[in-house]
Parts: C-alpha cells; structure tokens; sequence
C-alpha cells in the first residue's frame, strides 16, 4: 500500500539526518514529509542541503497543524496509510512495518504504537506517565476505549482517517485528542508493543510548569470535544 511517513519537525536540528537515515535504511518502500514548523535552528539548512522532502509552514502552527498539514499532503496525492513519526529521534523505524500491519490488514483505522505494552527502552519520566495514566482514564470514562500510550505520537492511520484529520485535526498537544476524535466517530483504535529511545536533540514541548497546562487543556478538550461529537451524533 502506498504509505507517507509524517515527520513533523521544530529546531530537530541535532536529531534529523539521523532519524532520515535510519527511516531509508529500515522502510526504503514508504515515501515521507518532513513539516518544518518555522524551525529558529539550522534545522532548514540542514534539510536543504541534503535535498530532503520537505515543506515549510509559512507561520508557526504547533504539533496539531504540522501534522495536519501532512493528513493534506497525504489526501491530496492519494495515500492509502499515513504514519506519524518523530523528528526528535525517539521513534525507531525498525517498528514502522509492526505499527502499518494492523491498519494494512484492516483491524484497525489507527494503530498506535506503546511504550507501555512490554515496558521496553525508555519509559518517560515519572510525572509524565502520571499525566498519560490520567489521560488514559479519562478517555476510558468518556468512550469505553482503554489506550495506555495516549500521547504517543508513533502511529499509523488507513484512507478513511486520512481524509478525516485532513479536514479535522486539533491544535497544540493533539494525540490524545485524535484518539477521542476517532473513536467518538466510530473508528477502530488499538495499540502495538513498541521500544521508543529518548529524544536525540531539542527540547520538549511539555516541560515544567507547561505540564499542568497541558494536563487541564487536554482534560478540559476532551470533555468538550465527547459533548460536540455526541451532539453531532445526536443531530445526524
């Protein structure tokens, strides 16, 4: 099936040519976009010179636009699986074909990949598994769907969810709300066991008092994008 790896990219600059080396490597097969998000580093030099495919936000759009702006790139030339991949290095593509294989065989709209199904390789901070556990509850409360890795922003997405997050994708910190988005919708989300290593460079985009932030954003979020769909439902 025709697949485009997503590589949604902000000051990767230490971390890129590794990550595209090791994708080309591991997956020659699948095509990939790299969406620059007004990177301040040398991350644009760096991508130019080594003639990689990408695009360049004309403004800064966060995570949420990054990667929607690759669900466009994939609608519009016809891609049958996307896939969400890194660029700070922490996605190994060893485990793209383990991640696709669900989504390819039709078990799934979207498969993610976990951390915490073998608890292999790095496992995040203390604080941050805190938060994803409660995340995790949440989304359960308001679907009946448990996912563990609710924040992992390793997955693999059919045609169907394709055209859907290029028409409908949240802002800022989206994972956890796609997943609600999804199975609100009606698709079909389900996990892989994967072995994710720490971040090769940057810094992340929650850190410090941004946790608590990010925890009451994405809590709140929820909440209310459960009501909007079930209205939506409810008027169909």
């Amino acid at each position: 099936m025709k697949t485009l790896v997503i590589i949604p990219c902000y000051n990767e600059q230490d971390s890129i040519v590794r990550v595209i080396d090791n994708l080309k490597n591991n997956a020659p097969q699948v095509d990939y976009l790299i969406i620059n998000d007004c990177s301040t580093d040398g991350t644009e030099k760096i991508l130019k010179e080594n003639g990689y495919n990408y695009i360049n936000n004309p403004i800064n759009l966060g995570i949420g636009g990054g990667v929607q702006a690759g669900y466009k790139y994939a609608a519009q030339y016809g891609y049958d699986i996307a896939v969400q991949m890194d660029g700070d290095g922490q996605h190994d593509p060893k485990y793209l074909a383990k991640v696709i294989a669900p989504v390819e065989n039709g078990q799934f709209d979207m498969a993610i990949g976990s951390r915490f199904i073998e608890k292999e390789g790095f496992q995040t901070s203390f604080m941050r598994r805190f938060g994803i556990n409660i995340i995790s509850g949440l989304i359960f409360i308001l679907t009946g769907k448990r996912i563990k890795d609710t924040t992992s922003g390793f997955r693999a997405c059919n045609r169907k969810l394709i055209e859907f997050f290029a028409a409908n994708y949240a802002d800022d910190y989206p994972e956890p709300e796609a997943i609600m988005a999804c199975v609100a919708s009606g698709f079909s989300v389900g996990e892989v066991a994967v072995v994710m290593e720490e971040r090769q460079g940057g810094v992340s985009s929650i850190r410090s008092l941004k946790s608590a932030y990010y925890m009451i954003k994405v809590c709140l979020a929820l909440i209310v994008g459960r009501i909007s769909y079930s209205k939506k439902k409810g008027g169909k």
